[in-house]
């Protein structure tokens, strides 16, 4: 991967926590990380007068003390801080284009596992030309350098469907395993139809389960070192990731790319696994 991790922060608990996952993430991957405030896109109840200094100057102390806090716990990060005017979404889109990684955060509900993503973060994954991740906000996971050293998680996990778009979200899936030395856990479901006749299932189990071995079999020759483990279950596609989920440190899920910023969607699953996985979630677009 190159180019930085770029990650929108407002001050919010959100941006918070998912400022301190792209920095870990900058340092496990080695490349530097970009800060970015929106001037014009703060939170609602920002305690700062609507004049337009006014807001620079809450977005540049917000900016400073993400710094500040970040290199304190990570001084060898290579960390950059930019305060734009245009609106947070345009910004981060604008940056996705060479940017390795986008970072949003995401407002956690209540005690259960689940985000709750506003238009800018739907936007924003629909729309990313890089991999976006997005973060919930108090995530236990990630470490906020605030005498919280964040718990450790399992895999990588990622919904495999094979056919063209597989290739993009398995290199990520196991660039992302391999350097945070941990597994992959690739995962096929297959519609519960299936499973009426006895016979049907384990028919269409033994293709499924060879369609699978053989998407993945590039990937564990490239990354012999990762350990992987290939799961298809019958099932609907959303309930099965979000299932084998409760285990992973993230989770992908991919997008096809789409020509015009006019014009973008997530699917059902990435919805669904975005809005209930207890853990971070990539999305990665694809051709």
């Amino acid at each position: 991967m190159t180019g930085p991790v770029v990650v929108g922060v407002d001050g919010s608990p959100a941006g918070t926590t998912a400022a301190w996952w792209a920095a870990r993430e900058g340092m496990t991957r080695r490349l530097p990380v970009l800060l970015v405030h929106s001037w014009t896109t703060q939170p609602l109840n920002v305690p700062v007068p609507q004049e337009a200094l006014s807001k620079q100057r809450y977005g540049q102390g917000v900016l400073r003390r993400a710094e500040a806090e970040l290199l304190h716990r990570y001084g060898d990060l290579s960390l950059t801080t930019e305060l734009v005017e245009a609106s947070a979404s345009q910004a981060l889109l604008e940056h996705s284009e060479r940017a390795a990684l986008l970072v949003l955060g995401s407002r956690g509900h209540g005690s259960a596992a689940s985000f709750l993503l506003g238009s800018i973060s739907l936007h924003v994954l629909g729309l990313s030309r890089c991999p976006a991740v997005i973060v919930r906000a108090g995530d236990p996971a990630v470490s906020t350098g605030r005498g919280h050293p964040g718990t450790e998680r399992g895999d990588v996990v990622v919904g495999v469907e094979p056919g063209p778009g597989a290739d993009a979200l398995l290199e990520f899936a196991f660039t992302t395993a391999e350097a945070h030395g941990c597994g992959v856990h690739a995962v096929r479901a297959f519609p519960y139809q299936y499973v009426v006749s006895a016979g049907r299932h384990e028919e269409q189990d033994a293709v499924d389960r060879a369609r699978l071995a053989a998407c993945l079999a590039p990937w564990r020759e490239k990354f012999p070192g990762v350990p992987l483990v290939d799961e298809v279950t019958a099932g609907p596609a959303a309930q099965v990731l979000l299932s084998a989920a409760t285990r992973g440190r993230l989770t992908v899920v991919g997008r096809r790319r789409h020509s015009s910023h006019l014009t973008w969607k997530l699917g059902p699953v990435a919805h669904a696994v975005l809005h209930h996985a207890p853990c971070p979630v990539a999305v990665v677009p694809h051709d």
